[in-house]
């Protein structure tokens, strides 16, 4: 306390890649900042104090005095607000926000805002395609990687950003041009105290929007009605008049076609939704449809997400380890399935979850079950008093797990990786457990 007890300073709570971005711009503002991890040596250390030199670090257990005189803490999305330190501080009077907060009070140029338990990185991607194809000056930043201050920029003429809950948290003048809650499944309830806290905290993202975009087959993607906000709908079946949606093997926006799926170089119900949900948002911030189609046909994925890795033998090997909960596998299973034909890997560490939404979609869809990492057994356990019929195996390790689906697949089958947890039980990230699953079925199948 030595250091800072005579002087005002900022707060900012982990040195991750939004803490690092946010200390740094506060530093180019002439604020006087101190930063603090709960790591006694995070592997960036090194880098961050050569390039931030003036800025002030306190690295291990969380000093209480520092954030209680702290002016004002911008919290890491990583930690919860629940944390006794930040409790204490609220209590205190501080002002506790987010980067994300940070960015709103600096952004002049029109923002469109995409949360959701699923999907969002594939549609806030989508939607910057479609910005770039009628030559907007579009950045595309937030939980899908870019920290939203790194992005700021007078050159920029619309922001699309992914916001995951934790960033919503502590949000709360972004006033986006349009807002959209893709859909809401259970996932983080490790650190929410029920699913409907977690989805209130999904709903923040449509504060002072001027155009909110939901899901019609989710309730709890629609914001209450409120005045002079503009409502538009996406939906998985036959839309209505303005309404986005899928018929007759065609993406369309009411009774008009716009694109045949078989155009598209992605595929899976849940990708139509999500393009049906990209051309919506698209549509609420006044982007050309033209520019919107053309971006869509050009669109091929994300990496982690359903990407094929090869077809070999009748034989799709599918990686969706960006699946880390529940919804995102059933999201996976009923978009990807052809009756009973799936292998799927599952397991990792569930962060609390209910596995039980599961059964249905395996009981529809899948022809075996192997199961991975901290929650694997009990998702076996739960498949078996479940659904008996079903063979569940397990594996101690991915490449083991990808060589028992794959020993039980035949022509006409998809080995899937899309594990509903996720990763850090057993890798560095979802991005490793991916590329492990990729390398190990290209070792097979060569």
């Amino acid at each position: 306390m030595s250091l800072i007890a005579t002087n005002k300073y900022t707060l900012v709570v982990g040195l991750g890649l939004s803490g690092v971005s946010a200390a740094r711009y506060l530093l180019a503002q002439g604020v006087n900042v101190v930063a603090c991890d709960t790591r006694k040596n995070p592997p960036n250390i090194v880098q961050v104090k050569q390039d931030l030199p003036c800025l002030a670090i306190e690295l291990g257990a969380l000093d209480e005095e520092l954030f209680v005189h702290a002016q004002e803490i911008i919290i890491s999305p990583g930690m919860s607000r629940k944390t006794a330190v930040i409790q204490k501080a609220l209590a205190a009077g501080v002002p506790v926000i987010g980067d994300v907060e940070l960015f709103a009070r600096a952004v002049q140029a029109p923002v469109i805002a995409i949360t959701g338990s699923n999907g969002k990185s594939t549609v806030t991607t989508l939607v910057g395609e479609m910005a770039k194809a009628a030559n907007i000056s579009v950045q595309v930043a937030g939980n899908i990687g870019l920290p939203v201050l790194q992005a700021l920029s007078s050159d920029v003429e619309l922001y699309v950003l992914e916001l995951s809950s934790f960033q919503l948290e502590s949000t709360s003048s972004l006033k986006p041009v349009v807002a959209t809650i893709l859909n809401v499944s259970a996932d983080h309830m490790d650190r929410y105290e029920s699913f409907i806290e977690y989805a209130l905290t999904k709903q923040r993202v449509a504060f002072g929007a001027k155009t909110v975009v939901f899901n019609k087959q989710d309730p709890l993607t629609e914001p209450p009605i409120a005045d002079g906000v503009k409502r538009v709908c996406f939906t998985a079946g036959e839309p209505d008049l303005k309404e986005y949606g899928f018929s007759e093997g065609h993406l369309v926006r009411g009774f008009n076609k716009l694109v045949a799926a078989s155009k598209l170089k992605i595929a899976g119900k849940h990708n139509m939704m999500n393009a049906c949900a990209a051309l919506a948002i698209a549509e609420a911030a006044d982007i050309p449809i033209e520019s919107c189609l053309a971006a869509l046909k050009q669109f091929a994925g994300l990496a982690h997400r359903c990407e094929r890795i090869i077809y070999s033998a009748g034989i799709d090997y599918i990686n969706d380890s960006k699946a880390t909960n529940v919804g995102a596998a059933v999201a996976a299973l009923e978009g990807l399935a052809n009756q009973k034909n799936i292998h799927i890997i599952l397991g990792g560490d569930g962060k609390g979850a209910d596995f039980s939404p599961l059964l249905p979609a395996l009981q529809a869809y899948a022809k075996s079950v192997v199961v991975i990492g901290k929650d694997g057994d009990t998702i076996k356990t739960l498949i078996h008093h479940n659904i008996a019929t079903l063979c569940v195996s397990s594996a101690n390790t991915l490449p083991e797990a990808v060589k028992l689906a794959h020993a039980q697949a035949r022509d006409g089958d998809v080995v899937l990786l899309s594990p509903a947890c996720a990763s850090l039980d057993m890798f560095k990230n979802f991005e490793q457990r991916g590329e492990i699953f990729a390398q190990v079925v290209r070792d097979i199948v060569s």
